[in-house]
This record gives structure tokens, C-alpha cells and sequence, in this order.
């Protein structure tokens, strides 16, 4: 079994081969090169490239995106904290001076767009529609899930030069239900390589690898914090495979188009890019509507109408 492995195209109605499921339960992520058709990818980025020389500084508070765990640079202003039905802009840290001014243009300066992609943006809302010829709800419900819930999408722009390194980390941390359940469904609209940062992952360790913090809002509900997790350690049905927690990360090239499955328990992290090649790319993550107790403290919280069934 080879951990970099890719697979073909899912079935446009039943989801993933059984061995695809296969590998995504060995591995605990799937490389799936063209999912998504060309035209489609040039969409997405004509689409990413509006909203980011659309935008205006005027009233903009700057908010930098951090990627590390400390509680200090744990992201927590409103700004943040109300963008789970909004479009939102966020910087990267290397963006800004000693003075906190911008040493980019704007649209080479923006981390990531956030939070709500997948119901405002016409293009990327596409995605989850059966007509669209794409169906994450097929593979949703192949996983196992009975009712998928998107609850947040992003675009992740790892700027030239600027982009951050994201250190190992698991989706389920920042997105977490009881038991946990989170799926990351990641496209890559440009080519991800070593050289720019593409994502690596430690195969097999969502086996092993528990939940055992959570990134919630704080008490006073004006900032964010990580705190131990009492809850759930794996999805429903999955036990701790008793392994040691080693091995060595494995990186995933991929082509734009691909999409790259990942388990909400799987420790996966990037490199920071200092090529002169962008790496946008666009993400969402499902969680189960169906049994799954998402909590109040968590950081996202849903719009009114609840997350998106797909």
C-alpha cells in the first residue's frame, strides 16, 4: 500500500469506490485528481480573483489569519467571530511592517476568505448541487454520513513568498462535534507542490491521534482559546488502533482540480511557501446533522437557518 496513492474520479451518483473508502480508512485522507473539470477550476478562480481585487481596505480591520496554537495568537476579534455567514478577508502576518502597514497589494496580502463561500458566492454554492455535475453528497454518504451538514468554506490563498506554514494539526480540533465527525473536502485550483506548500500528512494517524483539545470561544465570548476536550475522542464506531503515533509525513503533490479528502481526526500540516508561485486553493468541511451534538462554545457558531445539507 503506497500512502501518496491517488484514485480515480468518484461515481457521479454512488460516491466512492469501495477501494477508495478503502484507502481513505487506511490512510485517513484520498487524493482524487480531476474532480473537478477545468472550465469549473477556471470559475472558482475567476471567481477568487474578483473577490480579491474587489474588495475594499475602507473600514477593514486588518484581521491576520494565525496558523500557530498559541493562546496568544489565537484569532478571536468579531471580525472572526461573526464571519460564519459572511464573506470575510483575512490577512497574512507576514504582510504587514514593524509599523503594521501593508508591504503588498491587498490581493497579495489575504490569507484566506471565509466563512460562508458556499451559500454567498454563486460559483463555489454550485459546487454542493447535484446538477453541477460534482456531488459531495454522494461522497459524503459514502463515508457513512446520513445527514451532511457543510458548515464552513474557505479560500486558502498561500500567497507568493508570504504564506504561512500551518503546523500539524486536525480538522476536528477547530470543528468539533460529539463524537467528533468533520470531513475536510480540499480542491486545489492551482498546482500544489513542495515549493509552494503543499499539504502533508502522517498516514494513518487518525487511528491513533485523538481529539483530545478544542478551540471554543472564550467565557466572556469576546475572544478564542484551546481547552481540554471531555467529549468524544473518535468518530461513532471508531476505536484507538493502540499504534504508536510515528511515522513520517507524506507530501501531496496534486494538480488543480484535484480534491483531497481528510479525516477530521488526521494530522496533516504545509510548509510555508518562499517560491515566487501562488497555491489557492478552495475548502469546505461536513460534519453529521444526524446525532453528532454540535456545541455552543465552539467558535463557529450556525447561521439561522442551521449548515448547509448537502
Amino acid at each position: 500500500m503506497t500512502p501518496s496513492r491517488t484514485s480515480p474520479s468518484p461515481n457521479e451518483t454512488s460516491g466512492l469506490s469501495k477501494q477508495q473508502l478503502q484507502d481513505f480508512q487506511n490512510d485517513g485522507y484520498l487524493l482524487v485528481p480531476d474532480a473537478l473539470s477545468p472550465n469549473t477550476v477556471s470559475s472558482l478562480l475567476n471567481e477568487t480573483h474578483h473577490l480579491l481585487t474587489s474588495f475594499t481596505l475602507d473600514k477593514h480591520p486588518l484581521t491576520k489569519f494565525s496558523t500557530s496554537d498559541r493562546p496568544e495568537d489565537s484569532n478571536g476579534d468579531d471580525y472572526f467571530l461573526s464571519s460564519g455567514d459572511k464573506v470575510r478577508f483575512f490577512f497574512e502576518q507576514d504582510a504587514f511592517d514593524s509599523e503594521g502597514k501593508l508591504t503588498k497589494p491587498k490581493e497579495r496580502a489575504i490569507n484566506k476568505i471565509g466563512h460562508y463561500l458556499h451559500v454567498l458566492s454563486e460559483p463555489f454554492a454550485a459546487l454542493l448541487k447535484p446538477e453541477s455535475g460534482h456531488h459531495p453528497g454522494a461522497i459524503a454518504r459514502s463515508l457513512g454520513f446520513r445527514d451532511p451538514r457543510c458548515l464552513q468554506s474557505m479560500i486558502i490563498c498561500k500567497q507568493p513568498e508570504i504564506g504561512g506554514a500551518v503546523p500539524s494539526h486536525q480538522d476536528s480540533t477547530f470543528l468539533y462535534t460529539d463524537p467528533p465527525s468533520a470531513v475536510g473536502f480540499w480542491y486545489a485550483l492551482e498546482d500544489a507542490t513542495k515549493e509552494n506548500g503543499c499539504l502533508s500528512f502522517l498516514p494513518g494517524s487518525h487511528k491513533r491521534a485523538q481529539i483530545s483539545r478544542r478551540f471554543v470561544r472564550n467565557a466572556k465570548g469576546t475572544g478564542t482559546e484551546f481547552v481540554e476536550n471531555l467529549g468524544g475522542q473518535y468518530p461513532a464506531g471508531m476505536e484507538e488502533s493502540g499504534e504508536e503515533d510515528e511515522g513520517d509525513y507524506v507530501p501531496g503533490e496534486v494538480k488543480a482540480g484535484t480534491l483531497v479528502l481528510i479525516h477530521g481526526n488526521l494530522l496533516h500540516k504545509s510548509e510555508k511557501n518562499t517560491s515566487e508561485k501562488g497555491r489557492i486553493i478552495y475548502t469546505f468541511h461536513v460534519i453529521e446533522g444526524d446525532g453528532a451534538v454540535y456545541d455552543e462554545r465552539n467558535w463557529l457558531q450556525p447561521p439561522g437557518e442551521g449548515f448547509t445539507k448537502i
